[in-house]
């Protein structure tokens, strides 16, 4: 499903934990990190879709979380052709996003990996906010941006650093957007996972399969 400019709707999800820690999760059979995120489906809100992802890629409930704030407007990235299907190149453009911050409100264990039979991370782990985003795929970098800029306003009080997004950049409030603050503003591993104590290792191979999600 696209937009008529060629770009799909899709949500992002930064969950914390209760130390205002991210929870990143590395792409299966890959060294990129991401944090979870996927399609809207024709029919689902932004936040239907945003459970439904959430289950899929991590394992969790709605009862084991709690939404903070979401983005206004929707946050665009252009996905270059070489990561497109060649059967979708001159229609389809890239994604734009709705990105939700929330709030682990269940444990550790209660994510798991393989809570589908297509599971899109092999390992995870939590990391600081402002984690340096060289971890990322270089066209999802100004996404990641702008949705923890625009949401670091909501972070929960215990958390006032004042960190980089990367080397040389501090967090700027993006044109245009203000998030929206929604109501009720030690790790171990779940089922099939593996750790890895650095995500910076390989960052430089590119993603595979088909198109970036």
């Amino acid at each position: 499903m696209l937009d008529r400019d060629g770009f799909r709707p899709n949500v992002g999800i930064i969950l914390l934990n209760q130390k205002n820690q991210v929870f990143w999760g590395k792409r299966i059979r890959t060294h990129s990190w991401q944090f979870p995120q996927g399609g809207i489906d024709r029919g689902e809100t932004p936040e239907q879709a945003m459970f439904r992802e959430l289950h899929e890629e991590v394992g969790l409930q709605p009862e084991h979380v709690r939404i903070i704030a979401r983005t206004r407007d929707w946050l665009r990235y252009e996905v270059p052709d070489r990561y497109i299907r060649r059967d979708a190149r001159g229609h389809y453009k890239g994604q734009k996003q709705i990105w939700y911050l929330l709030q682990l409100t269940g444990q550790d264990w209660n994510l798991n990996l393989r809570a589908t039979n297509h599971p899109e991370f092999d390992a995870w782990r939590w990391n600081d906010y402002w984690v340096p985003l060289d971890v990322v795929v270089e066209f999802k970098r100004g996404v990641y941006e702008m949705a923890l800029t625009e949401l670091a306003r909501f972070l929960p009080r215990h958390d006032h650093r004042n960190r980089y997004l990367r080397s040389g950049m501090r967090a700027r409030d993006h044109e245009g957007g203000v998030a929206e603050a929604m109501p009720g503003a030690g790790m171990e591993l779940p089922p099939g996972a593996t750790f890895e104590p650095d995500p910076q290792a390989g960052l430089h191979q590119p993603l595979e399969g088909k198109h970036a999600p």
